[in-house]
């Protein structure tokens, strides 16, 4: 295979028509991640309605992270096969047709394949907007726009299960889908008449066998782990072979991409991590994703629960913030601009390690919601805080030939972090509950003390976040050709 040619430096400035490409990606990256936690408040409803069990309907949301974890690795072979433009009206096609479909589904099997269409395309979404962004915009006005990825990455999910209890707190959970689908349909025109493709394609060919031995291990992994979390009843035996078979395919993806990196050919590039400030990051994503993830599953919970409040309620205590993020998302990314990351980073992961204590110590049957509400903000904050240095960090430290690899794999790591979270917050409440039910506790007592448990495994994780912090550098130059070898 010849060698790539070098490419283009960002431009000294973003066009009116790019900055036009941005916003419509922005958007429809929010949509798209939406539905990544907006089905969870419904089961109840989708129990009744659709006459099936918990553990089926926790598919719902499994499936969709099972398919996301399938298909995001081979977004670093697409952004550089396929021009931006057309993988964007796909990919838009895709989740509007599964959203149709989801709308209309007279059953659970038709509203599966409709979670796994729609999963299809929000998969590609991410990587998408992130490559275009880190490719035409310069580095000194990298922090602002990966401030508003960073509220698309952390707002969408946490508004989720805000949305969805006002939706059915007075209408059926078709709703949920109705009420998305005007904003995919009317972004995927626009976008058909206003998107421009913005990278530079080259041939190359897909490696069967990485694309196989990559659902087999993320797949794999985000299935056993999300079934561990899902339910005090699921069979625990089948999720540890399943993580377990998708350890061992990993291993052998790994081996494999080596080897067909020799030729440049490799589906997912893990030179990426010849960056000391990518490697770092990456691990800093999957610290942060499992505090948002297990966050976002067990405060419902307890306020539903334990504290007794409605779906509305509890999606609403989540909302301010929700709001905090997305408000502090432009204001963090043009401090990043002139600061760097680590004034940003350091009282960050500060800020989420103290929210995750105070939950760990505070949370009993009787605690005020106030608590509740002022922890989650708390980490809210903290978060806000985290994720625009850190997207402007990892892909920033990469050539511009790994950009498309680079956000191929923190997509897929913030995937699998998402089901680990989940697993290990929700799996570590439930021992720790059935325990002191044992124990003579009333139901209610036991379950707060499941998740003030869960909280303290959450915030001992978090402590590490802030030792990586300290080791997150801005990117020296432009294009990110530091210190990564090309070759």
């Amino acid at each position: 295979m010849s060698p790539t040619p070098a490419p283009a430096a960002a431009p000294a400035t973003v066009s009116a028509r790019d900055e036009l490409v941005i916003r419509v990606l922005i958007v429809s990256a929010f949509t798209v991640i939406l539905n990544e936690t907006i089905m969870g408040v419904a089961i109840p409803h989708l129990m009744e309605d659709l006459g099936i069990t918990a553990v089926l309907a926790q598919w719902l949301t499994a499936a969709f992270l099972l398919t996301m974890a399938i298909v995001i690795p081979i977004t670093g072979f697409l952004l550089q096969r396929f021009p931006t433009r057309p993988l964007y009206i796909v990919a838009m096609s895709l989740f509007a047709a599964g959203t149709l479909l989801g709308a209309l589904a007279p059953g659970f099997e038709v509203l599966l394949v409709a979670r796994v269409i729609q999963a299809c395309g929000t998969a590609v979404m991410l990587p998408l907007l992130m490559t275009t962004v880190i490719s035409i915009v310069p580095e000194r006005e990298r922090g602002r726009r990966m401030g508003t990825i960073g509220m698309v990455i952390s707002v969408a999910p946490a508004v989720g299960p805000t949305i969805s209890g006002l939706i059915l707190a007075v209408l059926p959970w078709r709703y949920l889908f109705l009420f998305v689908l005007p904003v995919a349909l009317t972004v995927l025109v626009f976008g058909v008449f206003k998107m421009r493709s913005t990278n530079e394609t080259r041939e190359t060919r897909m490696d069967a066998l990485s694309v196989i031995l990559s659902a087999f291990g993320f797949g794999g992994i985000v299935f056993g782990l999300s079934q561990v979390g899902e339910s005090a009843e699921g069979d625990i035996a089948s999720a540890l072979v399943a993580v377990a078979v998708g350890v061992v395919a990993l291993a052998l993806f790994v081996w494999r991409q080596l080897v067909l990196q020799r030729t440049d050919s490799a589906l997912l590039d893990l030179r990426v991590f010849r960056s000391r400030t990518f490697a770092i990051a990456c691990a800093m994503f999957v610290v942060c994703m499992m505090g948002l993830f297990g966050g976002i599953i067990l405060l419902p919970l307890y306020t539903q629960g334990v504290l007794g409040l409605s779906v509305l309620a509890s999606g609403l205590m989540l909302l301010p913030g929700g709001l905090a993020m997305g408000l502090l998302a432009t204001p963090i990314g043009r401090a990043y601009d002139r600061v760097g990351p680590r004034p940003l980073l350091i009282p960050g992961t500060i800020l989420v390690s103290a929210a995750l204590w105070i939950l760990a110590l505070s949370l009993t049957a009787t605690t005020p919601w106030w608590v509740v509400l002022a922890s989650h903000v708390v980490l809210s904050l903290g978060l806000a805080l985290v994720f625009t240095p850190l997207f402007s960090s990892s892909l920033g430290s990469l050539p511009k030939k790994l950009y498309s690899h680079g956000s191929a794999m923190v997509s897929t790591l913030q995937q699998v972090a998402a089901a680990a979270g989940t697993a290990l917050f929700v799996s570590t409440m439930t021992a720790v509950a059935l325990t002191r039910v044992d124990q003579g506790a009333t139901e209610v007592v036991a379950q707060a003390a499941g998740i003030r448990t869960a909280f303290f495994v959450g915030a001992i994780l978090a402590m590490g976040g802030i030792v990586l912090a300290m080791f997150i550098q801005r990117p020296e130059h432009e294009d990110g050709d530091m210190a990564v070898a090309a070759h």
